[in-house]
């Protein structure tokens, strides 16, 4: 006999979230002597971000794995604490219904589908943004605000929706005459919006746009991801 990885049987497509998620929790935390089906239900948080790094790594198929700050960013999600620092949170460990089963607060979905929605958006979009560093994308809106905030007009950074499953939205400061400051999210493109025309080219186009955060000039980041064919009409 030869175990296998493990095998969900579905009979429609919308249970195809839900059981990638019971195939990823226990082909991740289960032991290889353990009892048939039976799987830890809470497993340490810091396993939990190996495995979703693994995971992100493999589906994207990139070099550049999650980092540190998009840990904390991911453990403030899935524990919905906004108090804790990074210390705290390797210390617990996550439930399954935390990970696929409770609604994230003032969401539709899971912490698993939003995370789901992530990876194949950035497998099908934007992998090459990805690797090369452009996209923040586990970021908090609120602490994009204290970024952006001190930051010239026309500073932007990539993040990943939190009100939408699959989305990635640009965050700019827009900076008035008396110095006052404000960060607008445009709203969020999807993979269908992407495919009708890439991020590096809708970025081209918004001229409010001017130095991805800190402070590199947009064409001197994006400049490769530009399609060819606008460069060359202008």
């Amino acid at each position: 006999q030869v175990l296998s990885l493990p095998i969900v049987v579905i009979v429609h497509g919308n249970q195809d979230n839900n059981a990638k998620a019971t195939v990823l929790w226990d082909n991740a935390f289960s032991e290889i002597d353990r009892v048939p089906f039976v799987v830890a239900e809470r497993v340490p948080w810091e396993k939990m971000c190996d495995t979703l790094n693994l995971k992100f790594m493999a589906e994207v198929q990139t070099t550049k794995g999650l980092l540190k700050e998009h840990y904390f960013f991911l453990a403030q999600k899935i524990f919905n604490d906004h108090s804790a620092s990074l210390e705290d949170f390797q210390s617990r460990s996550v439930s399954w219904a935390q990970f696929n089963k409770e609604i994230l607060p003032g969401r539709g979905f899971t912490f698993w589908q939003w995370f789901d929605g992530v990876l194949d958006l950035t497998k099908r979009c934007l992998k090459s943004y990805w690797s090369d560093r452009l996209i923040i994308g586990f970021i908090s809106k609120q602490y994009v605000c204290k970024l952006l905030s001190t930051e010239p007009d026309g500073t932007f950074l990539l993040r990943f929706s939190d009100s939408e499953i699959g989305g990635v939205t640009i965050a700019h400061v827009i900076r008035g005459k008396d110095g006052s400051s404000q960060v607008e999210n445009i709203q969020p493109f999807s993979a269908k919006d992407l495919s009708i025309r890439s991020l590096g080219d809708r970025i081209r186009d918004l001229g409010q746009l001017r130095n991805l955060y800190p402070n590199i000039p947009k064409d001197q980041a994006f400049g490769s991801h530009y399609n060819s064919e606008w460069v060359g009409a202008e």
